[in-house]
């Protein structure tokens, strides 16, 4: 019986990809206010200024690539039985390969139209315009933005307590409610936590793995397999 894996990722692990992060020194927020750009007020204040910034980001996944932490991750299936939860709105963990992808903050190259979240349609990496629309009703990105309910949280928090080993990729910690997650990992389930910079854990039970997802997934693979009778 393979064990159950689930792995949370967030930026860190696209990053390597070419994927820009918000956070991170020359990141998107530099650039852009996230509040107007990222947020369901931005929305209501300049519809078209937020189609814009992810009709780039679109385009720009389009020219991105899967890396080693993401194939690593989809290749362990012949070993584990992972569950990945991701943070990040791109494709890159389903284009590695990887077969239970659950994303919390909606997915990049989907849409919908703004009077029903749930009738979500497949993009692929075209643009929204402003004016395209379904019954009447404007068409919007299929993210989840600051001031939105996260509705898939539920949902993953209920995966996360039937993980036997949990990991977490390429994110801070610092984005609630994503990172409450932790917290429902069972009582002595393994818990590595891979990111090149320093995180502020509040559980004594986590292996860190300080580098960057590309090698420290490998590297925490490798050792889950060689610790695992």
């Amino acid at each position: 019986m393979r064990k159950r894996l689930v792995v949370l990722t967030g930026a860190g692990i696209s990053a390597e990809s070419g994927i820009r992060t918000f956070r991170d020194m020359g990141g998107l927020w530099e650039e852009y206010d996230v509040m107007e750009v990222a947020s369901i007020e931005g929305w209501q204040k300049n519809p078209q200024l937020v189609l814009e910034f992810y009709n780039q980001r679109r385009r720009q996944l389009k020219s991105a690539k899967p890396n080693a932490a993401h194939l690593a991750i989809a290749n362990a299936e012949n070993d584990f039985d992972i569950y990945v939860i991701t943070q990040n709105v791109d494709n890159l963990h389903e284009r590695a390969g990887s077969s239970k992808v659950m994303h919390l903050h909606g997915e990049l190259t989907k849409a919908r139209p703004v009077n029903n979240p749930n009738n979500i349609i497949d993009i692929g990496y075209n643009d929204i315009k402003w004016g395209d629309n379904i019954d009447g009703y404007q068409l919007r990105p299929h993210v989840v933005w600051f001031g939105e309910d996260v509705p898939m949280l539920t949902e993953a928090a209920k995966i996360v307590q039937t993980a036997e080993i949990f990991a977490v990729v390429g994110t801070s910690l610092n984005v609630y409610p994503a990172a409450g997650l932790l917290d429902y990992a069972p009582k002595g389930c393994p818990i590595y936590l891979i990111d090149p910079n320093d995180v502020n854990v509040w559980r004594n039970d986590v292996t860190f793995i300080k580098d960057k997802a590309s090698v420290g997934v490998p590297a925490m693979l490798k050792m889950i397999k060689d610790e695992t009778p």
